[in-house]
């Protein structure tokens, strides 16, 4: 036997068409789809390996307060640490 060299002609094909003959469109629709999950599924991997910390100002722990105090000269201790 020898071995066979390929055929360096024809294009490398990612897509086979199986069963039926799809036209030019649908073949360009399915190649749109698949491209985008291809480029969703490399943002969500993306996003997912982004491990920078978050902005202060987008911080929204700023925005909580502590429970206001009550008493004789509370309002003393909300402009002070205490």
């Amino acid at each position: 036997m020898t071995p066979t060299t390929p055929n360096t002609s024809e294009p490398d094909r990612h897509l086979r068409v199986v069963r039926g003959d799809p036209t030019p469109e649908e073949i360009a629709s399915l190649v749109a789809v698949l491209s985008a999950r291809a480029r969703a599924a490399r943002a969500a991997r993306a996003a997912a390996t982004d491990h920078r910390p978050r902005s202060g100002w987008r911080d929204r722990a700023r925005l909580v307060r502590a429970p206001l105090r009550r008493g004789p000269s509370a309002w003393r201790a909300t402009y002070g640490p205490g």
